[in-house]
């Protein structure tokens, strides 16, 4: 395997860092540290702190591309799928105890007034995140498991958003019944179309 590169180790460690501690709650030190490189190093390939934050939300997102792969899981009805997809962010969140949550919505909480830059990055992060599930959706209304009285970008949206909050709610419960009721309300009750396959679980 080839060494990673300074700017990958850069990235890595700050990917980490910055969800474990808060953009505000670490410096570059700590970054550095962790990526076991000199602080000098740093401004080689960021030019500053927030840079590197930009950075590390586009690595967070190559990084889902592979778990987003289970909403291509043609093996399954569009429902089944995405509700298959969701129930394993669950297991991971279950498996993590409930820390650091996600970093798009952490990063939207802390820094949206504050940087700019990664508002934008995290806003588009959060746009291609709902085009995904927006796709499975309309599969979904087009084969009859979703009722088509609502357009799927806005179904999406509602619930990417239902999902944002049960995950926060989580880390504060240090529990997962918050993800267990999005999951009983999103695909049990509001996208319910009166079949039993959308009904059961993904299974």
């Amino acid at each position: 395997m080839p060494r990673a590169s300074v700017r990958d180790r850069l990235l890595a460690a700050g990917l980490e860092t910055l969800r474990t501690q808060g953009f505000n709650g670490c410096g570059v030190q700590d970054i550095t540290d962790a990526a076991g490189v000199p602080k000098g190093s740093f401004y080689n390939h960021f030019d500053s702190k927030e840079a590197l934050g930009a950075a590390v939300v586009d690595q967070y997102m190559r990084a889902s591309v592979q778990d987003l792969s289970l909403l291509q899981d043609t093996a399954k009805t569009p429902l089944r799928r995405l509700r298959a997809y969701f129930a394993w962010q669950v297991e991971r969140l279950v498996e993590g105890r409930f820390e650091c949550g996600c970093l798009l919505a952490n990063f939207a909480a802390e820094l949206a007034d504050h940087s700019p830059l990664i508002r934008e990055r995290v806003a588009a992060s959060f746009t291609e995140w709902s085009s995904h599930i927006e796709d499975v959706l309309r599969e979904a209304q087009a084969s009859g498991e979703v009722a088509p009285d609502v357009a799927p970008d806005m179904l999406a949206t509602f619930m990417l958003g239902a999902w944002e909050g049960a995950v926060l709610r989580s880390r504060v419960e240090k529990g997962r019944a918050p993800l267990d009721a999005f999951l009983r309300l999103a695909f049990d009750r509001s996208l319910e179309q009166g079949t039993p396959a959308c009904s059961q679980s993904s299974g």
